[in-house]
């Protein structure tokens, strides 16, 4: 029987769902731009666009978002991209030298790459149509989405700062004896190896896009010839875990052991390599206590904290991250597969070596994505039974454990030997819940597809 001409790609259901999306994002991104006004702070969306000149806060970071994009390209295309790129940097760089202009703040290059992006997605509208036309705007807008992500997680950062003057540290770190303070422990270990540790950590830490672009490369190398997406790759959980953990921040505000226990980002001064901003602030912590003596086991209070520092431990949106390239690399080559799991525990010794994070923020980050990854999952199958009880359970760990800390931290401290063992046992159920049930619909003979070896229709 004739099912008639098939739809055009805008009345398609996921076309449309990518158009919403895009909608969504767009108000989002406006209203955060009025909110960092209002703050007196610089939007997202505004300083993307003075990057179409200035020098741009992450060279390394634009050159990633155009790798994406190049992934929707033919050779010959991307070898004229990658030209036309560096060719403008170069332009750039000849330019700031000869009127006298120093790069104080970001990298000297970095505007080529925002150039290519901006530059394929005129030649998209301008130049070509349907599916083609798609495919081009689908891959400037994973460029331009990972590059918009590092802009309004900063923005939010502020943000949080700004809006939350009380915190919770105090009732994490109380919670964090049930773990034996995690953070204090890997903080003696990676100041006792002095620069070269710290400063190798702090490549892996700050570089964990790039990592996560590695990875999403190999997910999405067969792009170019198949003209179209899969539908799960790792860019999307990437979004979606910084679209909904600076959330969380707003809910249970904390900045860290290294600020909310010691000196701030002075303990580092005489290690670090690059750091600009090596200021103490030690007159808003409890004590210079950081990493040398725990905290004390006392009823825990909200406390004040500066109007700078971001609220942004609670989840460790590092360690989610982290995770989400765990997982997703277990497909590759063994060499990526090898990449993913380094980069997962180097991470978490720089999230918690470093004084950003407590122990509780970690098991939480976990959660955090795996919950996120069976939820993205689940809705490409159409949210089977199994889906739906796989997420909800998640979700209920994950709250369940913001609810412990805010609300048992005194009981869990006095118990560690109980509550120790509960929390990594609340952990270690959602790891097994998820690589059962996700083994299963992997091995399953239904007609539910694998949203990581099935490509979508554009």
């Amino acid at each position: 029987m004739d099912s008639g001409p098939p739809l055009p790609v805008w009345r398609q259901p996921r076309a449309r769902l990518w158009a919403l999306a895009g909608v969504v994002t767009l108000g989002f991104l406006v209203a955060l731009e009025i909110a960092a006004h209002h703050y007196g702070l610089p939007g997202p969306m505004a300083s993307q666009a003075k990057e179409v000149v200035v020098a741009p806060k992450s060279g390394f970071l634009l050159y990633s978002g155009m790798a994406l994009m190049m992934l929707v390209l033919t050779w010959r295309q991307r070898f004229i991209a990658v030209a036309a790129a560096i060719g403008i940097d170069v332009v750039f760089l000849v330019v700031r030298w000869a009127a006298g202009i120093e790069v104080t703040d970001g990298h000297p290059f970095g505007n080529g790459a925002l150039w290519v992006l901006l530059g394929v997605a005129v030649i998209a509208v301008t130049r070509r149509t349907g599916s083609e036309r798609a495919l081009l705007l689908k891959g400037v807008g994973l460029g331009l989405l990972l590059v918009a992500g590092r802009k309004t997680g900063d923005t939010w950062l502020l943000i949080t700062s700004k809006s939350r003057p009380m915190v919770l540290d105090q009732y994490v770190a109380v919670a964090d004896h049930a773990l034996g303070n995690p953070s204090w422990l890997v903080g003696r270990l990676v100041t006792a190896t002095g620069p070269i540790g710290f400063n190798f950590l702090d490549i892996v830490y700050g570089q964990l896009a790039v990592a996560a672009v590695l990875v999403a490369l190999y997910q999405l190398r067969n792009v170019a010839v198949e003209r179209r997406f899969p539908v799960h790759h790792l860019v999307r959980t990437f979004l979606v875990i910084g679209l909904l953990g600076p959330a969380i921040y707003m809910i249970f505000p904390v900045v860290g052991p290294l600020y909310a226990y010691g000196t701030g980002t002075e303990h580092w001064a005489s290690v670090t390599l690059w750091w600009s901003d090596t200021s103490s602030s030690a007159h808003w912590s409890m004590g210079d206590l950081w990493p040398v003596t725990p905290p004390p086991v006392d009823a825990p209070h909200s406390m004040p904290f500066d109007g700078i520092t971001p609220r942004n431990c609670m989840p460790s949106l590092h360690t989610a991250w982290a995770t989400a390239i765990f997982i997703h690399s277990r497909k590759g080559p063994k060499f990526l597969r090898y990449a993913g799991t380094f980069w997962l525990i180097a991470t978490l010794t720089a999230t918690l070596g470093f004084g950003y994070h407590y122990g509780a923020d970690l098991l939480a980050g976990v959660v955090f994505t795996l919950t996120i990854e069976a939820a993205l999952r689940s809705f490409d199958r159409g949210w089977d039974r199994s889906g739906l009880r796989l997420v909800a359970y998640g979700t209920a760990v994950f709250a369940a454990l913001l609810l412990s800390y805010r609300y048992l931290p005194l009981e869990m401290a006095r118990l560690p030997w109980v509550a120790g063992p509960l929390l990594v046992l609340a952990m270690a159920s959602v790891i097994y819940g998820y690589v059962r049930t996700t083994s299963r619909w992997e091995s399953a003979t239904s007609p539910a597809r694998d949203p990581e070896t099935h490509p979508e229709t554009v």
